[in-house]
């Protein structure tokens, strides 16, 4: 019995978890991964959906690491970001832990109480995504906090 419940515990567990993000190329637009689209010669929208073992802030990171080689990629060494926006895309978080349950009931046949115990196990399967509007260019970078050097952010990135 005790092998049987760990199995299905096993079980609940590997269900619930949405498994690490990895820096891919996303395949769709809920897929986790990184995206881009051209807007102008010098102008993409860049995005990247991560599962909830990624939070806002590493998200973005992600989006910053695919701009930054973006840039280099298309032949220019700076970007400036013109906009970001992250936030939690879809999913919930449940909390694991015990539940009670306390239930009555009466009629002409008398009167009855339940009790029922349950065990949660929880999940998260949030994704959160960040999307940056970049605007690329060559020669000196602009002295604006947000603009940056596609080199220096890729030597942070890895």
């Amino acid at each position: 019995m005790k092998r049987l419940l760990g199995t299905l515990a096993f079980i609940a567990l590997a269900a619930c978890s949405s498994g690490p993000t990895r820096y891919i190329p996303a395949l769709d637009s809920d897929d986790v991964g990184y995206r881009e689209q051209r807007l102008e010669t010098e102008r993409y929208r860049v995005s990247f959906r991560g599962n909830a073992d990624l939070k806002g802030p590493q998200v973005e990171d992600m989006a910053m690491r695919r701009a930054a080689e973006l840039t280099v990629q298309s032949g220019y060494t700076w970007f400036h970001v013109v906009s970001r926006n992250t936030e939690l895309a879809s999913g919930t978080y449940t909390p694991s832990g015990p539940t009670v349950g306390v239930g009555g009931s009466t009629g002409s046949f008398g009167s009855g109480l339940g009790v029922g115990l349950g065990f949660n196990f929880g999940g998260d399967s949030r994704q959160y995504q960040s999307t940056l509007e970049i605007l690329m260019g060559n020669g000196a970078k602009p002295a604006d906090p947000n603009a940056y050097d596609a080199q220096q952010v890729l030597a942070r990135a890895t």
